[in-house]
């Protein structure tokens, strides 16, 4: 994951200042000369550096400590707000235009992750009801358009193109078609080339002028690090863009982009890709990304994520079954499958405060989530509605039919038999009763 190094080293720069009672001069200077190393090493700008790194510092010095931290926590505390204030202290929002449709015009170095997300961005915006359109007007790549409306379909919005025609042309006829079918929002997928140079920046200049783009998006990856923060210094030179969208920061990647861009550019991100599935897409908060970086988790995304891929209904259809314990198999599967929609395992409970470094070297295998759908699928529906009928030869079966062990399958029954115990508990103490302390079961990842 992203920053997971700089995570680490801030987490081992302020674990020596909870040592010391009161801190000194000295002991803050230490402090924020490993902050600077830490920052330098993730690819963060020289200039950004020097200048964050003098902020805090001069806050730190001889600031009164709030009566609720100790002081180790008040330079924690300061280092959170410069970060905030260095990735621009809240989520940025599009703007949209006041007569549709909006018009998004999206740009960056090929290879960026632009036809992708132009797609992830369309399907972002029909969650909120509006009517997108993408328009292809990479007209120079090879397979570009046919890319977009294989992207397109995936997500359900329309695309519009008219071959290898001339792309202002193309963005000038896909606002009018926006007009005529109601489509709120257009998303024009530029072309990019390998470098900048000055047939590409020409090309985007014309087609700005042409259709007069309310949000101009520069699509970065992340993963070049400090090369990104310079080609997006480029782009704004030549276009002004309003925004950037900062890819593959799921990746190995140092994050210094991110803590960088809008210091140079003065230009917000607005969102992030987090994976390479069409819904992987979230929008860029520097709060959470603060917590995130300092090892505090990011309960608010998390809370989001859940709120998109569990359904209320089947939410609600639960709480009653575990007021009624009756709690089965096909319960268990449906759970499994809304906790899959909401990304991998490793990177929700990073996400959960004072987890994060504690599962960082921990091999989670979604896959073992896998195993158990088959065991399960591998089930008569008596059997997963009554799991105690279970006996040796049926064990056998399920295992064969799942490609399994039998112990993989004694695993999973002994597993839901402790959620099954641990239900009738919390039915308990939603009735009233007096419930006892409760270890939760290992279940799902072994």
């Amino acid at each position: 994951m992203a920053f997971e190094s700089l995570s680490d080293k801030l987490s081992a720069a302020f674990k020596k200042l909870r040592s010391k009672g009161k801190l000194t001069e000295q002991d803050i200077k230490e402090a924020m000369r490993e902050v600077k190393m830490a920052l330098l090493e993730a690819d963060v700008s020289y200039k950004v550096v020097r200048d964050f790194v003098k902020s805090v510092s001069e806050r730190a010095v001889g600031a009164e400590v709030m009566e609720s931290l100790t002081p180790a926590q008040q330079v924690v505390k300061i280092v959170n707000d410069e970060l905030c204030r260095l990735m621009g202290n809240e989520n940025q929002r599009i703007r949209f235009a006041s007569n549709p449709p909006t018009i998004m015009m999206m740009c960056g170095l090929q290879g960026a992750g632009k036809t992708t997300h132009a797609a992830k961005l369309a399907k972002y915006f029909m969650k909120q009801n509006h009517r997108p359109l993408l328009v292809a007007c990479d007209v120079y790549r090879p397979a570009a358009i046919d890319q977009l409306k294989v992207v397109g379909s995936q997500v359900g919005a329309p695309v519009f193109e008219m071959g290898q025609g001339d792309p202002v042309k193309i963005a000038q006829a896909a606002i009018r078609h926006a007009k005529d079918y109601g489509n709120d929002i257009v998303i024009i997928d530029t072309a990019g080339r390998l470098h900048i140079d000055e047939t590409l920046m020409d090309e985007l200049k014309r087609i700005k002028a042409a259709v007069s783009p309310q949000e101009i998006m520069l699509v970065v990856d992340a993963m070049t690090g400090q090369d990104a923060v310079n080609v997006a210094e480029s782009f704004h030179n030549a276009l002004d863009i309003d925004s950037v969208l900062l890819t593959k920061l799921d990746g190995d990647t140092r994050g210094g982009a991110a803590l960088s861009v809008l210091a140079v550019t003065g230009k917000p991100i607005k969102f992030v890709g987090m994976g390479e599935k069409l819904d992987e897409i979230e929008p860029f908060h520097p709060e959470r990304m603060a917590s995130r970086i300092l090892g505090m988790g990011d309960v608010l995304t998390l809370i989001e994520k859940a709120q998109t891929a569990l359904d209320d209904k089947k939410a609600d259809e639960m709480l009653q079954k575990m007021k009624q314990n009756s709690f089965d198999m096909n319960d268990l599967l449906d759970q499994m499958h809304q906790i899959r929609n909401m990304g991998s395992m490793k990177q929700l409970l990073s996400m959960i405060p004072g987890v994060g470094a504690k599962i960082k070297d921990m091999d989670i295998d979604d896959r073992q989530l896998v195993y158990i759908e088959a065991m399960i699928t591998s089930m008569t529906k008596e059997e997963r509605e009554k799991p105690s009928i279970i006996n040796p030869s049926r064990k056998r079966r399920i295992a064969a039919g799942s490609g399994r062990k039998v112990e993989d399958v004694n695993r999973l029954l002994k597993q839901f038999e402790q959620m099954q115990k641990m239900m009738k508990m919390m039915s308990g103490n939603m009735k009233g009763k007096k419930g006892r302390r409760m270890r939760m079961p290992n279940f799902p990842m072994q």
